[in-house]
C-alpha cells in the first residue's frame, strides 16, 4: 500500500487524486492533507480518508475545523509551517498540488526528507528549478510530472534513451480567445476568461491558460524536468486537447500520448507508476467521433505571455521567479476586477525590464526576487 501526502487536497487536482484513492482503497493510504480555507470540504475528506495530519490556511480555519469536527483527534496545523508538516509526514509520495509559489518550500522540504513527488504545482520548478532538481538528485528522489502535458512527455519517454531526443512538443488548447482579434481582446471580461473550452480548473490556472502564460510556465518547467534547452521545447496550439504532448527523436519519429481530457489519467499514472490503474469508469477515446485533429503555431503578438516565459528562461537566474511573482499579482488583480485582461502581459514586461537577474543560488535569493517583483508589480498596477 502506497502512503500519500497531499498538498492542495480541496483543489481540482487534490479532489481528483482522492477520487482515485477512493476507487483503489487497497492500493493507497492517505496520511496527511493540506487544504486552504475550504474547511467544509476538508471535513468530508477527513471523514473518508482519516489522515494522521491535516493543515489549513490559518488559525481561523483551525477554529472552524474544531467546531465542525469536535471529536477530531488528529494533528491539526496551519500556515506555512503546516504545509511543511504535511509534506514531511512519512509517506511514499507527496502530491504537490498547491497553486503558486507557496508550494515551493513544502515541496523542497519533502524532497530533503527523501519523499518522491508527484508535481502538479508548476511554479515550484518555474521559481526554483535548479535548486529543486539539484536537491532531488542529491537525495535520490524522483519527480513525477502530473500536468497532462508533462505527463504525456514522461510517458512518451518510457523505454527510450533521452539523449536520442531531438525536441519535445507541448500542446495547448489555445484557450477561449484563440480566434479573438486584438480589439476583441481589449474587451475581455473576467467571466469570459474563466470559461475554458476544454478543461475544468481553478481560477488562476484558467486565466493563465487564457493568456497562454500557463503554457509559458510549462516551458520553463519542462526545461528542468527533462533537462532540455529552450530551443528544444516547442509549443503548438491543438484545440481538441486529444494529443497531450509529443516527443520527436533523432530519427524523425514522433511519439505522442493521446487521451480524453481528464486529469484522472495522468494522476493515476503517477500514483501507480510503473503500473497502470484500470480506469474503466472513464469513456474510451473515440477518434472517429473526435474527427479531425488540428495544430497551429501560437500567436505571440496576441499572446505575448508565452514569449515572455521563453525570455525569462533564457535570461535564467532569478528572472523566472520574477516573472511568476508578477504574474500571480497581475492575475489576482484581474480576477478582482481591477485591471484589463490585455494589461497582464504589459505589467509582466515592465517588471522584467526593471529586473537584473542574479544567480538563483539559494532560497533566500529567490524569496527576495519574488518579494521585489510582487512589490514592483503592485506599484505599477
Amino acid at each position: 500500500m502506497k502512503r500519500l501526502a497531499i498538498l492542495g487536497s480541496t483543489g481540482s487536482i487534490g479532489i481528483t487524486t482522492l477520487s482515485i484513492v477512493e476507487r483503489f482503497p487497497e492500493r493507497f493510504r492517505v496520511v496527511s492533507l493540506a487544504a486552504g480555507k475550504n474547511v467544509a470540504k476538508l471535513c468530508e475528506q477527513i471523514e473518508k480518508f482519516d489522515p494522521l495530519v491535516v493543515s489549513v490556511a490559518g488559525e481561523r480555519e483551525v477554529a472552524e475545523l474544531r467546531e465542525r469536527a469536535p471529536r477530531l483527534r488528529r494533528e491539526i496545523c496551519c500556515g506555512a509551517e503546516g504545509l511543511v508538516r504535511v509534506a514531511t509526514e512519512p509517506a511514499d509520495l507527496l502530491v504537490s498540488a498547491l497553486v503558486g509559489a507557496v508550494g515551493l518550500e513544502p515541496t523542497l522540504a519533502a524532497i530533503e526528507a527523501g519523499r518522491d513527488v508527484a508535481l502538479a504545482n508548476k511554479e515550484v520548478l518555474v521559481v526554483a528549478g535548479e535548486l529543486v532538481t539539484r536537491a532531488a538528485r542529491r537525495r535520490g528522489v524522483r519527480l513525477f510530472p502530473t500536468d497532462s502535458e508533462h505527463n504525456a512527455i514522461f510517458q512518451a519517454l518510457q523505454g527510450q534513451r533521452e539523449e536520442r531526443v531531438r525536441r519535445i512538443i507541448l500542446t495547448a488548447s489555445g484557450g477561449p480567445f484563440r480566434r479573438h482579434s486584438a480589439d476583441e481582446m481589449r474587451a475581455v471580461t473576467r467571466e469570459q476568461a474563466l470559461q475554458h473550452p476544454t478543461w475544468k480548473m481553478g481560477a488562476k490556472i484558467t486565466i493563465d491558460s487564457a493568456t497562454l502564460m500557463n503554457k509559458g510556465l510549462e516551458v520553463v518547467e519542462a526545461r528542468w524536468l527533462f533537462d532540455l534547452e529552450p530551443e528544444r521545447i516547442d509549443v503548438v496550439i491543438h484545440p481538441q486537447s486529444i494529443v497531450h504532448s509529443m516527443v520527436e527523436y533523432q530519427d524523425g519519429s514522433v511519439i505522442a500520448q493521446l487521451g480524453i481530457p481528464d486529469m484522472a489519467i495522468p494522476i493515476s499514472y503517477v500514483l501507480a507508476y510503473p503500473e497502470r490503474l484500470d480506469l474503466g469508469h472513464l469513456p474510451s477515446l473515440d477518434l472517429a467521433a473526435a474527427g479531425s485533429l488540428s495544430f497551429e503555431r501560437p500567436d505571440i503578438e496576441r499572446f505575448p505571455c508565452l514569449g515572455l516565459a521563453y525570455d525569462a528562461l533564457r535570461a535564467g537566474g532569478t528572472m523566472p521567479a520574477v516573472l511568476n511573482a508578477a504574474n500571480e499579482v497581475a492575475v489576482e488583480t484581474f480576477l478582482a476586477g481591477s485591471m484589463r485582461f490585455v494589461d497582464i502581459p504589459r505589467v509582466l514586461h515592465e517588471v522584467m525590464c526593471e529586473h537584473a537577474p542574479r544567480p538563483a543560488a539559494d532560497l533566500d535569493t529567490l524569496r527576495e526576487a519574488d518579494r521585489w517583483a510582487r512589490d514592483f508589480a503592485r506599484a505599477r498596477l
